[in-house]
């Protein structure tokens, strides 16, 4: 609305301004003309002019007195022509003699003639008056003139003083139209027109559409507005508006609250057979008119129904409760005591919920046949009191088939049994226990059958006692809406109860069932599944040839039965790895490429999510050494205590976790002394919510710094420091006290490359065998070694070892700097070798090659004598 309202201005002061400017210049015009005439009027009457014209030469005395004239009149040109136009005078003298440019016709007839024309000096505004002699004979001509351009010159120096009066002018109206709207603005409110019209119509429309009546009296104790709520509810006339309250024939009380314009909130006035709360309020507490504003609301029907509203709240909020308390775990039992304790006392004085015992266990219950009595285990009870005679949780029942609670598991409907006392059928369970439930006050009960997707698990019950109203049909919409929503929970829990069993019973089955026996490592582990769901770790222990161990722990990514089966093929591809006798980062490799493999299988499998990754640790101990080979993919560093009880964490390069792909992997070779223990886990046991892992890694620290200790020992003290109060994932524990195999047990001899140093190889062996009193061992290790050495000189390269070691088997080793490996074949009969091998195998417990940084080493095992 203000820009409308300078807007106008603007048109009006520009238009004002343009109007001047036009008035000024035609004005400036107009005065050229005048002057121009005047000094054309005031020469051709002067004294002489006739007889100068007529004179033998009129230029010589005219030019002079012309351009005096011309300065003193303030004109830019008198010229004087004979009557045919011919210049006997000009500011110019070079034109003198020349025609004059113009119009000159009426002129010679004697009329004045003002024009604009385009003469020598330009565009000029001329008067040409004639000159006449005593007979009225037009005998000369005189013109004078003034050109444009000064015309022009003297408007634009009277411009800049219009304009900056119009801009002044501008400015002042917008101030005082801005003050004039400013004062208008908040005099309405900040409304303008269009607002005040629609707020005037919206207002008239409420008025009149509210449902609670509106009068409005005025300081004089007039009606001043009363809308259709208000007649009606006060059965005003149709005149009412413009009268004395006084003489409406209202209630007595009515009236005085209507003129007294006090304030009242609510006050429930009685007008015939009707409650009207009215809230009054004067106008004027705010500087307003005298008067007052009263509201009418018919409150009948809102007190009679204010009881079942209260109930239905009641019932709304405890719905709510139950939406919010029910179901936060995915526990069976827990569950069904969260209902009884939604349900008692916000909806029952008892609640109690029974169960069939296959839904315990995660199981479907069969469908029951018709009018078979009904066993179920009470999982849940709530009450007021404890004292109560009903069956306590934890007991089987057997339902009679009469009763309610076999009625309604049978049907598969809820019941509804509003006074106990008078129930035959309810009697017939126990009447000695009934009657003890009588006596002790419960008169109401309602059964509500618990089925989730077509599923019957059991049965609620909510009692009431004594002082309690009866159960009524409206209780119980709310008992199945309670239910339902249990039912729901309790499947749930059911569901996630059997899935957690087949995860663990799949884990479980693909873990270790016991550690293989061997001398290397004295070891204890521990294995604790995460309590809210499965997940993918695993470890093992794998005895490799040489009397080493290969120690590995794991854990796959994610949780569930996906994570444990891709555990189970995780730990049996470690194990077929394993037996090719690689280094550990050579492993892992291989590993990795598995892991990737399986991520690509699981995301193309009608779009399961990938595996995403595996971290795994894997190390190699040997005990005629002491060395421990170690490498890990993503894993947290393994532990090592020392004898002294000192801890250190193993800084071993980390390499990325299984499946990522394209980086290689590092392995690290460590001298472990006799008697230290090396701890490897995996991150549920460090990780927690409520710590940051480094701390994890603190604690495990401090929990293993003590000398002295049994793998054992040493796995529960590390749980008492680190278990948490609720495990949210699977915890691998592995520890191994290392062993070093003594120096009489190993034997090491080098050989030629030549046949006839066979011969003292199996002297030597001979002696060797002796001294360890295996003399049974003799022939059969003198064969395996006589066969494994000449395929070493015939095959190999190189120098040639052989080494035996007495562990739980006697070990034959031999060793060359070739990495061409022997085949087990059938040989032909006409070829001449391939025969020593399938003998060696006849022979040996296990045979095998494994490859060295020097080359390769072919062995064998013997159980001992």
């Amino acid at each position: 609305m203000f820009l409308l309202q300078v807007l106008i201005v603007l048109l009006i002061v520009v238009a004002a301004v343009v109007t001047l400017l036009l008035q000024a210049r035609s004005d400036r015009f107009q005065a050229a003309r005048d002057r121009s005439l005047a000094a054309a009027e005031a020469f051709a009457h002067a004294p002489g002019l006739v007889r100068t014209l007529q004179g033998p030469d009129p230029s010589a005395v005219l030019q002079p007195l012309t351009e005096d004239a011309r300065k003193r009149g303030g004109v830019d040109f008198i010229v004087v022509t004979d009557r045919d136009g011919k210049r006997y005078t000009h500011p110019r003298p070079d034109l003198i003699g020349q025609r004059f440019i113009g119009t000159i016709a009426p002129s010679q007839e004697g009329r004045v003639t003002v024009e604009s024309v385009d003469g020598p000096l330009g565009e000029e505004v001329q008067a040409v008056v004639p000159v006449k002699d005593d007979r009225g004979t037009v005998v000369g001509l005189v013109s004078s003139g003034i050109k444009v351009t000064a015309v022009s010159s003297a408007f634009d120096r009277q411009l800049p003083v219009v304009l900056g009066t119009g801009i002044v002018a501008l400015a002042l109206a917008t101030a005082g139209t801005a003050l004039v709207s400013r004062r208008l603005r908040r005099q309405t409110h900040g409304l303008g027109p269009a607002e005040m019209t629609r707020m005037y119509e919206h207002h008239d429309a409420v008025l009149h559409a509210v449902r609670e009546g509106v009068v409005i009296v005025g300081g004089d104790g007039r009606v001043l507005l009363a809308n259709d709520e208000a007649h009606r509810l006060l059965d005003l006339p149709p005149d009412a508006e413009g009268r004395p309250v006084a003489e409406l024939d209202l209630d007595p009380r009515m009236a005085e609250l209507l003129a007294s314009r006090r304030v009242a909130t609510d006050e429930v006035v009685p007008v015939g057979d009707r409650l009207l709360a009215v809230n009054n309020r004067p106008t004027d507490s705010q500087g307003g008119p005298p008067g007052s504003v009263a509201t009418l609301r018919d409150s009948t029907e809102l007190r009679a129904l204010a009881g079942k509203a209260e109930a239905a709240r009641g019932r709304l909020r405890l719905l709510y409760e139950a939406s919010v308390a029910i179901g936060t775990t995915l526990d069976v039992e827990r569950t069904a005591e969260e209902l009884t304790r939604v349900a008692a006392p916000g909806f029952t004085d008892y609640a109690t919920v029974d169960l069939s015992e296959p839904v315990l266990r995660g199981e479907e219950p069969k469908a029951g046949t018709g009018g078979e009595a009904p066993e179920l285990r009470r999982v849940a009870l709530n009450g007021v009191t404890d004292d109560h005679p009903l069956y306590g949780a934890g007991e089987l029942v057997t339902f009679a088939a009469p009763t309610p609670q076999a009625t309604g598991f049978i049907s598969g409907h809820p019941v509804l049994v509003p006074d106990l006392g008078a129930s035959a059928g309810w009697r017939t369970q126990d009447i000695e226990r009934t009657q003890a439930v009588l006596d002790y006050g419960f008169h109401s009960l309602i059964t509500v059958p618990l089925r989730a997707r077509g599923v019957l698990m059991g049965i609620a019950n909510f009692w009431r006692t004594r002082d309690s109203e009866p159960f009524e049909e409206d209780d119980l919409s709310l008992a199945e809406e309670l239910a339902a929503r249990a039912a729901v929970c309790i499947d749930n829990a059911r569901r996630y109860t059997r899935e957690h069993a087949m995860a663990v019973t799949l884990q479980h089955s693909l873990l270790p069932r016991g550690l293989p026996e061997q001398n290397a490592l004295d070891i204890a582990y521990r294995y604790l599944p995460a309590q809210a769901g499965v997940g993918g770790d695993w470890f093992d222990v794998i005895p490799l040839p040489g009397g080493r161990v290969a120690v590995v722990v794991g854990d796959v990514v994610g949780h569930g039965l996906h994570a444990a089966a891709t555990m189970g093929r995780l730990r049996t591809a470690v194990q077929n790895f394993s037996t090719l006798d690689l280094p550990p980062d050579e492993l892992l490799g291989h590993l990795d490429e598995l892991v990737g493999r399986i991520d690509q299988e699981s995301s193309a499998d009608d779009g399961e999510a990938p595996v995403a990754g595996a971290t795994c640790l894997y190390a190699i101990y040997d005990p005629a050494s002491g060395i421990c080979s170690l490498a890990r993919a993503g894993h947290p560093l393994p532990a090592l205590v020392h004898p002294d009880g000192t801890v250190e964490f193993l800084e071993i390069p980390g390499g990325p976790p299984l499946g990522l792909g394209g980086l290689p992997f590092e392995a690290a070779e460590l001298r472990l002394p006799e008697g230290s223990s090396l701890v490897l886990y995996t991150d549920g046991l460090i990780e927690d919510r409520r710590r940051d892992i480094d701390v994890g890694l603190e604690l495990l620290g401090q929990a293993l710094a003590a000398p002295g200790r049994s793998p054992q020992e040493t796995c529960e003290a590390v749980l008492a420091a680190l278990l948490p109060a609720r495990q949210s994932d699977d915890i691998a524990l592995l520890v191994a006290r290392t062993r070093l195999l003594e120096p009489d047990r190993v034997a090491e001899w080098e050989v030629a490359s030549d046949p006839a140093a066979v011969a003292g190889a199996r002297a030597d062996v001979t002696r060797q065998l002796a001294r360890w009193d295996m003399d049974e061992a003799v022939f059969t290790t003198e064969l395996i070694l006589s066969e494994l050495i000449t395929n070493a000189i015939r095959h190999g390269t190189g120098p040639i070892r052989v080494r035996l070691l007495r562990d739980r088997s006697l070990i034959c080793e031999v060793s060359d700097t070739s990495s061409t490996s022997p085949h087990l074949r059938y040989a032909a009969a006409e070829d001449e070798g391939g025969r020593g091998l399938f003998l060696i195998a006849q022979l040996a417990e296990r045979w095998g090659t494994r490859y060295t940084p020097e080359g390769k080493v072919i062995w064998a095992e013997q159980p001992l004598p």
